[in-house]
Formats: structure tokens, sequence, C-alpha cells
């Protein structure tokens, strides 16, 4: 997908072209409340921690992997609020289909592990839906 040059300037709500309804706040869990606000956050304002929880929801994945990547490229193992490597982890998790559809994004977060397998294998974070992948080298 191609972004447009201003993409981190909006929300997922202005990007993706949907709103999604007001929440009943004594009803709705931390964690629905939490992604509710982040759809209406800019991309440029978000931290590891939220990008750690959208992606582990597949909410918006095609404009927070590309924010993730370049976390990821900082520090393999940058740290949201839970645990060293917990971005990472949500990431390597997301759905086979998601890379299916998204090669670039698949090789780009490839060749960033390739060198640190074993590590990653060690911290027990599962990578078979990343391995799964149809574009597996």
């Amino acid at each position: 997908m191609k972004l447009e040059n201003n993409w981190q300037q909006k929300t997922l709500e202005s990007l993706e072209k949907k709103v999604w309804p007001s929440l009943n706040s004594d009803e709705s869990s931390y964690l629905i409340k939490t992604c509710n606000a982040l759809r209406k956050k800019e991309l440029q304002d978000f931290t590891t921690e939220d990008l750690r929880i959208m992606i582990g929801q597949e909410i918006g994945l095609p404009f927070l992997i590309p924010l993730a990547l370049e976390t990821l490229k900082d520090n393999l193992f940058a740290e949201g609020d839970m645990y060293e490597g917990d971005l990472l982890k949500n990431v390597l998790e997301i759905d086979t289909k998601f890379w299916n559809d998204n090669e670039e994004y698949w090789h780009q977060l490839n060749n960033l592990i390739k060198e640190r397998r074993q590590e990653i294998i060690e911290m027990r974070f599962d990578i078979s839906k990343f391995d799964n992948c149809e574009h597996k080298t």
C-alpha cells in the first residue's frame, strides 16, 4: 500500500475513513477504551506501548507496521509497558495473511530478525505465523 506523504500526521480514523461509535465508558473494558482512544491519536504521537496494544489487537496494521518497523530498527527488543521485546512479540504474532499481503514489510522484518533468531527463540516468542508466510526464503 502506498502511504500519503503526511500519513503520520493523521489518525487511524482519518486514514481508514472509519469512525468507531462512542462508548459507554461504564461498560467498556480498559482495552476497548484504549483502542478507541488510540484510533483518534495522530500516528506521529504513538508510543511503543500504543503500537504494542494496537498491533496486538491487529488494528490499523497497514499504518502501524511501518511505525513498528522503524521502532524495531532502532531497538529490536523495544519495550512497551509489559516486558522487553513486547512490541516485537506482537508484530511476529500478526496473522499470516497480513504478511502474505504485505511482502515488503515481511522482508523488512525478516532482515531485522535474521541474525537474532536464536535470541527470539530463547525469549519464547511464537514466530510460526511469521515463518509460515508465503514469502519465506
